[in-house]
Parts: C-alpha cells; sequence; structure tokens
C-alpha cells in the first residue's frame, strides 16, 4: 500500500515537471494535464500533497466544468425517450371506428387497422379507445330519468372521517332525491356487507318508500348488497337497481358536499 502511495506522488511530480519544462512564456496547462488531475482526485486520496502547480480548488473547477461540458454534449443528441407517439391521424381513425361500430373491441380494430396498414399495438389501441370521446345521448337520457322520476329515487354512499388516534370513521348515508332529505345514517370502523344491508333494514323496515336506489362502484357493495336492494327495492318494469350507476350527478355530488360539511360541524 506504501509503495503504491510512493508511484503515485512521483508520477505526480513527474507530470508536473513536465508542465514546467514546456518553452512557454507563462504556464500553460492542456487538457490532457487537466484530465490528469481530476482522475487523480478521484482515485487518490493523497493528491493535494503532491499538487504544487495549481491550487486544489482550480482542479475542483476543472472538474466541475468538464461536468457541464459532458452534459451539454448529451442534451444537443435529440433522442426520442419513451413510447413512439401515436399519429393524430391514426387516434381520429381509432375514434372513428369507436363511435361508429360500439360492439368493436380492440382486437378488432386492431386488426382492421393492420389491414390498412398501421402497424401499433393492441394494447395502445385499447388505450386510445379508453379517450374516445363519448356520445352525449346516454347522458341525457340518464339525466331526464332522474328529472322524472326524482320522488321514487334515493341514493346510497359512504364518506370517511378521519378521528384524532389517526383512525377513521366510515358514515353511510341514504338521501332521497326530490328533496334532498336524509333518510338514514350510521357511522361504523368497518364496513362490511352485512353491516350494509341492516342499514338498508333499518331505513326501509317495512316497505320501502322509493322504487330505484343508485349507488356507485365502491366495493363495499358488493354482490350481498345488491341482492338487498333487489329484494328491497323491487320494480315492475325492470331491476330496481340502477345502481352501479354513478350517483355523482344531476346534483348528488353537491348534496352530498353539502351534508358531509354539516355533519362534521
Amino acid at each position: 500500500m506504501f509503495a503504491g502511495q510512493v508511484l503515485l506522488e512521483n508520477l505526480a511530480l513527474r507530470q508536473q515537471l513536465v508542465m514546467l519544462k514546456r518553452r512557454h512564456p507563462r504556464l500553460s496547462l492542456g487538457l490532457l494535464d487537466k484530465l490528469f488531475w481530476v482522475i487523480a482526485r478521484r482515485v487518490w486520496s493523497g493528491w493535494k500533497r503532491a499538487l504544487l502547480v495549481v491550487t486544489p480548488e482550480t482542479v475542483v473547477r476543472w472538474h466541475r466544468a468538464g461536468f457541464r461540458m459532458y452534459w451539454k454534449l448529451i442534451s444537443r443528441v435529440r433522442r426520442q425517450v419513451g413510447r413512439k407517439q401515436t399519429p393524430k391521424e391514426i387516434r381520429e381513425l381509432i375514434f372513428q371506428m369507436v363511435a361508429e361500430n360500439p360492439t368493436w373491441g380492440a382486437p378488432r380494430i386492431h386488426g382492421e387497422l393492420r389491414m390498412l396498414g398501421f402497424d401499433l399495438s393492441q394494447r395502445t389501441i385499447s388505450r386510445w379507445m379508453k379517450r374516445a370521446p363519448r356520445g352525449t345521448d346516454r347522458a341525457k337520457r340518464w339525466l331526464a330519468f332522474l328529472r322524472n322520476h326524482r320522488e321514487a329515487i334515493a341514493a346510497m354512499d359512504f364518506f370517511t372521517v378521519p378521528t384524532i388516534t389517526f383512525g377513521v370513521l366510515y358514515c353511510f348515508f341514504i338521501i332521497s332525491h326530490d328533496r334532498r332529505r336524509i333518510l338514514h345514517v350510521n357511522v361504523t370502523k368497518h364496513p362490511t356487507s352485512a353491516w350494509i344491508i341492516q342499514q338498508l333494514r333499518e331505513a326501509f323496515p317495512l316497505e320501502a318508500s322509493h322504487k330505484y336506489l343508485i349507488f356507485d362502484r365502491d366495493q363495499k357493495f358488493g354482490f350481498e348488497v345488491i341482492a338487498a336492494v333487489k329484494a328491497t327495492f323491487p320494480s315492475e318494469l325492470h331491476s330496481a337497481v340502477l345502481g352501479r350507476m354513478a350517483s355523482r350527478s344531476a346534483g348528488w355530488e353537491a348534496a352530498e358536499e353539502t351534508f358531509w360539511t354539516t355533519w362534521l360541524h
């Protein structure tokens, strides 16, 4: 180990002697000289003791300048990063196929595009299908249904409240659509399917006063809850479970927010 240190020190001194012997009016250090000391700084702990012609701070500045120059050169080389962008004409063609053929899935559209000479992966097509513009007819029909049957519609949902001990309380409520009237409310730490079914029984002990119950795609509303809803809300025309359709429409979100804020205060 000691012999290696001596060897490095001799090499550093000889390198500086070579610089001093150059016939120039003033000391001139070339690129190789600077590179030598930058590398020595990285691999040799005693480089400062052997450095005579410049200060250690100068070597540090050389190293930083080289670092900036390296990344400046790298940034000038323009390379594409990530996935190849899908051309606009192909995106519009996918959207057109989705709009004109609602029953087509990603495999069918992928095959059609292949026949037209477009090479896209099925996964990319599936991703763009999800972004396709949706028609407004379905939303208008849903809004008309809510307005025409407001007296017969109720909705159930949860919101959470953090506790001082960093726990979470789940507040369950059922709200009437016509007057935004709270029909039932309760709180639990463990919102299981059995607990939710019990809340439905307490809210509608004899016969449901509403014909339809709306609820969202929360995992807490499992198959057992759906079965209980069907039994509690019978319909002559079709299943009473319009649920699993979002209740965030026609003012529901504002009504729930108002109830949530009032309940907390």
